[in-house]
């Protein structure tokens, strides 16, 4: 028996394995401002609600949000009420949770595979390039995406199984899906309806749930929605509600913040970004068809199918809804290494060179950000927009060594090429892990903060410096949440003294600093304002009291 397999089958040297390797998404969580829209969006909401004392509803700039529910909210106050209102604290849940999606996986696959499959299966989830780099972020998804799958891996205990527990299968998935409806909405129970039918369509229909079992999931639930809802409901009506269905339908079938893009986005995401597994799983999504306890393959491939298919036709896309796609990905990926590993598949010739191509063009692209942006001056050349140009210009110091990450991927997709062309699986599951670990730390070390400075340091650094000042700060002419978190706008403020119209012609009672991009001219033509400065790509302003 191999060294892997003998840790494999020893749930706690395997347990400790995850945890060793989970200590990597902890690393740097506070190197680097959060994002804007969605990082910030999400911590300040947090942040709100420990000003404000309202830990019931979702606020941005102290104004109801209604397009989320609370829950990854409340996980990132107990984090910031553990680690202050910062960069790490935002991003500690999701940290925390990418060590939960490592031992469910192992778990999982040792109950109903074998200890081998479990730790393949971990193993290549953490090996993958997205999942990896969203276990480091402050957005909602990988806590949402989940329950989704823990509450489709229950239904499909309760469908496929032969437990005598079906009665709790159908409680717990119940109650685990209005866990992810309590954490980004009903597109979580939409989900799981969707995978379910797809399941059941497949198979005629054949078994179909009994309704005690329906009864239970209905009870399961309705119990966690309504602990909030409820209470929702009473203070505030059926607002709450109308809201959610109203941007649900607006995402569906309008693009939303100008996140619109082709059918096949979400294809290509998909393939580029879940390397390596997305090559890996080719067999078994396109071809290959195994027997598999519970029928997971056959869910699997339904979860993924219709995710991916879902969010294609979906206008508004984003690189993250597709994100569920992940797991049942990683579930094929392993199956079919799972196989290779016990003499029952061996990957052809033309896979294993597309695994290697598709490696090295990651790796070059890698490496060429750093490249483009350390001899900027083609760049400069080619950019018509002010504003990116400007934010371009910016003297950032680069030391060279930040191409050490495109090479290492280069490097390790060579040496996790000639492991597959060996059939040698451990070997490639050390090579991948390897990797994906120093790149991605790399790439979190060296080359982030500099993008970070390029795309958006100089407005963070302003917000932040006006911290405590007696002010009012906004920005015009485009969308931002980073001067609420920033600044840290004060809770109490009037509705007048919040809107840019006010802040703009108003009677105001203490100073306004007002920040756009380099490419909008219409402040300039404003003569309360004066420009303060100008700098990486954004200009401030700032109106004194008329007294002063």
């Amino acid at each position: 028996m191999s060294t892997f397999e003998q840790i494999a089958n020893n749930s706690k040297k395997s347990a400790l394995l995850l945890l060793l390797l989970s200590v990597v998404f902890f690393i740097g969580l506070g190197n680097v401002h959060l994002f804007d829209w969605d990082e910030i969006n999400f911590a300040e909401s947090a942040r709100e609600m420990i000003a404000s004392g309202d830990y019931l509803r979702v606020q941005i700039n102290f104004e109801p949000f209604w397009e989320k529910p609370p829950f990854f909210l409340w996980l990132q106050v107990g984090s910031m009420k553990l680690f202050g209102v910062n960069e790490f604290a935002a991003r500690f849940p999701n940290a925390v949770f990418g060590f939960v999606y490592l031992i469910s996986l192992y778990f999982i696959g040792k109950k109903h595979f074998s200890g081998k499959f479990g730790l393949l299966w971990s193993l290549v989830f953490y090996a993958t390039l997205l999942p990896h780099i969203y276990f480091k972020s402050g957005i909602i998804d990988p806590i949402f995406n989940y329950f989704i799958f823990l509450s489709i891996y229950f239904m499909v205990n309760v469908i496929s199984g032969n437990s005598k527990n079906k009665g709790r299968y159908a409680l717990a998935s119940g109650a685990i899906s209005g866990l992810s409806v309590l954490t980004k909405g009903p597109v979580g129970f939409l989900l799981l309806a969707l995978t379910l039918l797809i399941y059941l369509t497949a198979k005629k229909f054949k078994p179909f749930p009994k309704l005690k079992y329906i009864g239970l999931f209905f009870l399961g639930l309705l119990s966690v929605l309504l602990s909030w809802l409820s209470i929702e409901i009473i203070n505030n009506g059926f607002t709450i509600i109308e809201k959610f269905i109203a941007y649900q339908t607006e995402l569906f079938s309008s693009n939303v913040a100008g996140h619109e893009q082709p059918f096949y986005y979400h294809f290509v995401v998909v393939f580029l970004g879940c390397f390596p597994i997305s090559i890996l799983a080719l067999p078994a999504l396109l071809k290959r068809r195994w027997d598999t306890p519970l029928n997971l393959n056959t869910w699997m491939l339904c979860l993924f199918w219709g995710v991916l298919i879902l969010f294609s036709i979906v206008t508004t896309k984003i690189i993250h809804y597709s994100s569920m796609t992940w797991v049942p990905l990683s579930f094929v990926a392993a199956l079919v290494l799972y196989k290779a590993s016990k003499g029952e598949y061996e990957f052809q010739k033309s896979l294993r060179f597309l695994f290697l191509s598709v490696g090295i063009a990651i790796g070059l692209a890698i490496t060429a950000i750093p490249l483009i942006l350390m001899n900027k001056e083609w760049l400069l050349s080619i950019t018509e927009n002010k504003y990116a140009y400007d934010s371009i210009a910016q003297t950032i110091s680069w030391s060279g060594y930040e191409i050490t990450a495109g090479i290492l991927f280069v490097l390790g997709t060579a040496v996790s090429f000639v492991f597959l062309k060996k059939n040698s699986i451990t070997s490639l599951i050390a090579s991948i892990t390897t990797t994906t670990t120093l790149v991605l730390l790399c790439i979190q070390l060296l080359i982030l903060p500099k993008v970070e400075k390029i795309t958006q340091g100089t407005a963070v650094t302003f917000y932040k410096e006006l911290q405590g000042e007696n002010c009012y700060v906004e920005c015009y002419g485009f969308k931002s949440y980073a001067h609420y978190f920033y600044f840290q706008q004060p809770y109490g403020l009037a509705p007048e003294q919040k809107t840019t119209n006010w802040l703009v012609n108003g009677e105001i009672d203490k100073p306004v600093y007002l920040i756009t991009k380099s490419d909008n001219n219409e402040v300039e033509q404003w003569p309360q304002f004066t420009r303060i400065m100008e700098k990486g790509g954004f200009r401030m302003y700032k109106r004194q009291i008329e007294s002063e």
